[in-house]
This record gives structure tokens, C-alpha cells and sequence, in this order.
């Protein structure tokens, strides 16, 4: 008989640590897990953007514009695909800028307009992916 409550206690006892060991680790897991908010982290940014040459073009009331941009996109093929329409990518900068005035790119909402703009219409010969977002990198307006 005494054994049986000896048996009987540890076996409660193991029983309750086990139940505590699986409550932290839950609690533990909950605490320090990753946020997952959908906001994709520096390094995935990086890891899907391409940076692109220098353009230089006309501006329609004269002037010139010397500009420069990287390009984030949603995946490593949609990246690839940007490395290989490159081309086609200057070519569309090249004629929305060249169609833009001087005020065009006065101030941050101007310029927050024209990643906009360069963001929806490389889109639309993206077939692997899509253009998530087109940051300017360096800027000088000359007149």
C-alpha cells in the first residue's frame, strides 16, 4: 500500500512538470515568434530589387534631368525578368520623363507621382511577377 502512494505521487508529479514544460514552451513560442504582419524584412527587399543605370534625358520644357532608381519587385523570377527587360525599362523611364516639366519634380509629392507612375506602367509588360515598388535613388535637375 505504501508503495502505491509513492508510485501514485510521482507519477503526479511527473505528470504536472510535463504540463508546465508544454505550457512555456507554447507561452515561449508565442513571445518570441516572428511577427508575421505581411511586411516583407530588409533583406527580402534586397534580395528582389535591382538597381538601375543612370538615365539622363530632356525634359519637355528644356533642361535635363539625370536620375536614377531601384526597382522592388515580388519574387526572384519577377527580379529576373527585370534584369532581362532592362531595355525596355530605360526605354519607358526614358518617355515618361522626357514628357514631364521642370514643376513636375518640385517636392515629394511630385516625386512620390513619378515612382507611381513608372511603377504602374513597368508593370504592364511584367509577366513573371509584378513591380511592387520603385524608390528613386539619386536625382539632379539641371536647367
Amino acid at each position: 500500500m505504501f508503495q502505491n502512494k509513492l508510485l501514485n505521487k510521482m507519477m503526479i508529479i511527473i505528470l504536472v512538470i510535463a504540463l508546465l514544460g508544454i505550457v512555456a514552451f507554447f507561452t515561449l513560442d508565442k513571445i518570441y515568434a516572428k511577427p508575421t504582419d505581411g511586411e516583407p524584412s530588409i533583406d527580402e527587399i534586397l534580395q528582389y530589387s535591382q538597381d538601375l543605370e543612370e538615365i539622363t534625358t530632356n525634359l519637355k520644357n528644356g533642361g535635363y534631368v539625370r536620375i536614377q532608381f531601384k526597382v522592388q519587385t515580388d519574387s526572384k523570377k519577377a527580379k529576373n525578368e527585370l534584369i532581362k527587360r532592362d531595355f525596355q525599362i530605360r526605354n519607358t523611364i526614358i518617355h515618361l520623363i522626357s514628357d514631364k516639366d521642370k514643376k513636375d519634380f518640385s517636392g515629394k509629392e511630385s516625386l512620390q507621382n513619378i515612382e507611381e507612375e513608372i511603377e504602374t506602367a513597368l508593370n504592364e509588360f511584367m509577366e513573371e511577377g509584378k513591380v511592387v515598388s520603385v524608390y528613386i535613388t539619386s536625382f539632379l535637375l539641371q536647367n
